[in-house]
């Protein structure tokens, strides 16, 4: 009786012991658990900060009966997936090609520019081709026999001259102010203002056509053209207005300085006719200024 006693009473202590450390072992799993809960949501906050730094999403906790994604959304998602893979395909396709096309365009730019420079030095380096000048058609003798017999050109057609007050020649201010107008376009001339001068001579000359300056006046015109760079316009206007009045105070002038504008236009055997005519009509009645200078531009123009 005593040893069954014992035996129950082991028994039940055996059982107090197994249920005491079963419900300890549950105790030590649930706080595990929680633990591990506790971890996994306080890394959940630490990531949610850092993906949602202005603040994180709304709460989705919660049960749900039905899935969380069914198959029509994840077909949905899919389609979607594969249509920006497409799209992101497609973009980075066309952007080669475009970084393709202009490496073409630079290499083919790069390709031009030395072209251009290496045309650019020898255009620079290559001596300038020389025109060959039109002649200006001087005659054998520059007036006929008898001497001052006129067989004036035609003087080239001029632009609109500005009218001026025109005088009679028996008008008592005539001279006077036919000297005032040339001695206008002469300074004009003097100054540099060759196109000044230019108008303002041809003016005078349609004004006082019969004035003592009318020759002086044309024969500047020719020299203001010669200064200003136009050696043919010049050797025009000079032998015009020698052979319209050899008679007249500057006809010896535009006789030599036609010699000039033909040795700018490459023409010495045309200018050494005008320096012979110069000799032969004006021997011993040239100005100074000519006697002095004829002998250098023979020499110059090689006239025999």
């Amino acid at each position: 009786m005593k040893i069954r006693t014992l035996f129950l009473l082991l028994a039940s202590t055996t059982l107090v012991a197994e249920s005491a450390f079963a419900q300890e072992s549950q105790s030590r799993r649930e706080r595990d658990n929680r633990d591990r809960i506790e971890r996994l949501e306080k890394q959940v906050r630490q990531m949610q900060r850092t993906v949602y730094p202005d603040g994180q999403p709304a709460s989705t906790a919660g049960y749900y009966d039905e899935p969380v994604a069914t198959r029509s959304s994840v077909d949905i998602l899919t389609g979607r997936i594969d249509s920006l893979e497409r799209q992101i395909t497609t973009l980075i396709r066309n952007n080669e090609e475009a970084q393709y096309r202009l490496g073409q365009m630079e290499t083919e730019l790069a390709r031009l520019r030395v072209s251009q420079e290496t045309a650019a030095a020898a255009a620079a380096a290559a001596p300038p081709p020389v025109e060959e000048p039109e002649e200006v058609d001087v005659p054998e003798r520059l007036i006929s026999t008898p001497r001052f017999e006129n067989q004036a050109e035609a003087a080239p057609e001029v632009d609109s001259i500005p009218a001026a007050p025109a005088l009679a020649q028996n008008d008592p201010d005539y001279e006077a102010a036919g000297e005032d107008a040339y001695t206008q376009g002469f300074r004009l001339w003097e100054a540099g203002n060759y196109d000044q001068a230019i108008t303002t001579l041809r003016a005078f000359e349609a004004a006082f056509p019969d004035h003592r300056r009318a020759s002086w006046a044309r024969n500047l015109i020719g020299r203001a053209l010669l200064d200003k760079g136009e050696p043919r316009a010049a050797a025009n206007a000079l032998l015009a207005n020698y052979r319209k009045d050899p008679e007249g105070g500057r006809a010896a002038d535009s006789l030599y300085f036609l010699g000039q504008s033909l040795m700018r236009l490459g023409q010495p055997g045309q200018a050494c006719k005008a320096y012979d005519e110069l000799e032969d009509v004006y021997a011993g009645n040239m100005r100074d200024y000519l006697t002095e200078r004829l002998p250098a531009a023979r020499r110059e123009a090689n006239c025999g």
